[in-house]
């Protein structure tokens, strides 16, 4: 159902709310799609208990049983959680694919942060991830992924690049290092605990705001290259391997974008808001912990280097919607309009903590990006964004989930929702992308990152807008 359509009819539905509720409740319920209780690989009672809470406030029989299924699917499937040397130590596959990345498992961790607290096992669990990214970091600032063990093999060692032992893939992306900084201020933040700041940590801090520093790329591209030989011109980098040309204007280069896809232009626009908020997030990191105050000053100059740079080029005139984000930018001039449904995207940028909802560029950004305008939106029997890594005309449940979670009216969340719901397919999950007329043409029946944010829309939802989750979507 189109979004206006589906609007109108849940403006009149709303007046059956209760006998719809009464009737979808008195619904039987599918058999879980969860492993059974002692294949699980991680078992956490606050999340338990969350699901059966949240469970019982869903009128919807299927998004009842979609979320038992999606909330806890990465602690049932992709944890692998032991102690090393007296440390808790967790490595984080995506799913179907046996590798870390640093990305997916931030958001693979993020919605059970605000349990940890009372929780020790999931706590501890936590505390053996952030650990384990920050030595990844250590092997490696410029992979996005990596292996379990350094003895493990990959399938990408043959690309012209640093394969370093350990490292899965070695494509280089400012949200990967970003991704470890926000775990860990959210850990923080949500229980006050610093065990995991240790001095592996706090090495891998440099490591990563040095990295930042070489890719400014203020004199001369630094010591990342990459070249693949590859079909798809989206998997490798021209000029040797540097990527495309950036005028050095302060903003960081990356030469990947979060879906794993080649930039067009170097300035990755939603990537440079993270690092600025991830370095303002670490220097307050630092005060607490006692660190330095160089090293405080440090990251708060620049911070301010980057939401200048931002503000001066990440900033354009769009034709129809006016002063909104570019996606990319390389100081030269040019710019890509344009969203991706991975995050960081320009829609996910208030759910970050990047940009306040209300902001009027976010605001026309938004509109832009949920539009005709943007090429990788789609518009069929369903509609949202796609990304180039997938077919044209696929649509990203992920995109779905975001508008969902930054939409400020209810009748928007629920429409999210109700799509959510159909694009699953009958599978009780969801997948990476689905054509945009038939869900069941879908990739990845395994995609723990957005099985788990699925969860999380449903939770928010619970928090934001009850009254959504108390009738049939």
């Amino acid at each position: 159902m189109k979004r206006r359509e589906f609007l109108t009819s849940a403006a009149v539905a709303a007046t059956g709310l209760y006998a719809a509720a009464s009737s979808a409740r008195s619904a039987p319920m599918r058999p879980s799609r969860r492993p059974p209780v002692g294949q699980r690989r991680f078992v956490s009672a606050a999340v338990e208990k969350q699901i059966h809470e949240i469970s019982a406030q869903i009128a919807d029989p299927e998004v009842a049983w979609m979320f038992q299924n999606c909330f806890p699917n990465p602690l049932d499937t992709t944890v692998e959680f032991s102690m090393a040397g007296g440390k808790p130590d967790t490595f984080v596959i995506t799913g179907d694919i046996p590798a870390m990345w640093l990305r997916d498992t931030m958001y693979q961790m993020w919605p059970y942060l605000s349990l940890a607290r009372h929780d020790v096992h999931l706590r501890s669990m936590i505390q053996g991830v952030i650990g384990r990214m920050a030595r990844c970091v250590l092997i490696s600032p410029y992979a996005e992924s990596f292996v379990k063990s350094v003895a493990d093999p990959s399938p990408w060692r043959s690309d012209h690049t640093h394969m370093a032992p350990g490292v899965w893939e070695h494509k280089w992306e400012i949200d990967s290092l970003c991704a470890v900084v926000h775990l860990s201020h959210g850990y923080w933040q949500a229980t006050g605990d610093t065990t995991p700041f240790d001095a592996a940590w706090r090495k891998a801090m440099d490591r990563i705001v040095e990295t930042f520093h070489a890719q400014q790329r203020l004199d001369g591209p630094g010591p990342y290259s990459f070249q693949r030989a590859a079909w798809n011109s989206t998997d490798t980098l021209p000029r040797g391997g540097v990527g495309f040309p950036a005028k050095p204007v302060g903003l960081i280069c990356t030469m990947f974008r979060p879906s794993d896809d080649a930039v067009a232009y170097p300035l990755h626009i939603p990537d440079n808001l993270f690092a600025a908020v991830s370095l303002q997030r670490l220097a307050a990191m630092y005060h607490a912990l006692g660190v330095d105050d160089q090293r405080i000053s440090a990251c708060t100059q620049f911070a301010k280097t980057l939401q200048q740079a931002i503000a001066a080029y990440g900033i354009k005139t769009h034709g129809e919607h006016g002063r909104i984000f570019a996606y990319e930018v390389d100081g030269f001039g040019n710019a890509a309009f344009m969203d991706d449904a991975n995050w960081p995207s320009i829609i996910s940028l208030p759910f970050l903590g990047l940009c306040p909802a209300d902001d009027p560029v976010y605001a026309a950004s938004r509109a832009f990006a949920w539009g005709p305008g943007n090429p990788y939106f789609y518009h069929g029997k369903f509609e949202g964004i796609g990304s180039i890594h997938t077919a044209d005309g696929n649509v990203w449940p992920m995109s779905l989930i975001m508008f969902g979670l930054t939409a400020n009216k209810p009748e928007e969340v629920a429409w999210a929702i109700n799509q959510l719901k159909h694009s699953s397919a009958g599978t009780g999950f969801m997948h990476e992308s689905f054509d945009k007329n038939n869900p069941e043409k879908f990739t990845r029946p395994w995609f723990a990152m957005a099985n788990v944010m699925f969860g999380e829309l449903i939770v928010q939802t619970a928090k934001r807008y009850p009254h959504v989750l108390a009738r049939k979507v």
